[in-house]
């Protein structure tokens, strides 16, 4: 079965940058039309970061805007997300998302104080 495989997560001080990625396992013919990043803070709600359909514009949420950016490559068919001047806030566990069914496993992102 398809899945979505994340990297790049770990721990990074504030106002640091880290780059998340994000391929799928294994590999499919298609490109996916929509591809997303989401994230889970504990006690939250998951909630989304940031979206790209195939040819669309990037899309993301208030927070995140300005700091965040995705980044999708229709041929390979990843998808990463550049994420920089970190806050602690943004620590929780991000997963990527293809065509709205299909998810990653989550890599956990850590920002210190």
């Amino acid at each position: 079965q398809v899945q979505l495989v994340e990297s790049g997560g770990g721990l990074v001080q504030a106002g640091g940058s880290l780059t998340l990625s994000c391929e799928s396992s294994p590999h499919v013919a298609y490109t996916f039309y929509r591809l997303a990043w989401y994230r889970q803070a504990p006690g939250k709600q998951r909630e989304l970061v940031a979206q790209q359909t195939r040819k669309g514009d990037p899309e993301y949420a208030d927070s995140v805007k300005g700091r965040f950016t995705i980044s999708r490559d229709n041929r390979k068919n990843t998808v990463d997300l550049h994420m920089n001047d970190l806050k602690p806030n943004d620590t929780a566990v991000y997963y990527c998302n293809a065509d709205n069914n299909i998810w990653g496993q989550g890599t956990q992102v850590t920002v210190s104080a």
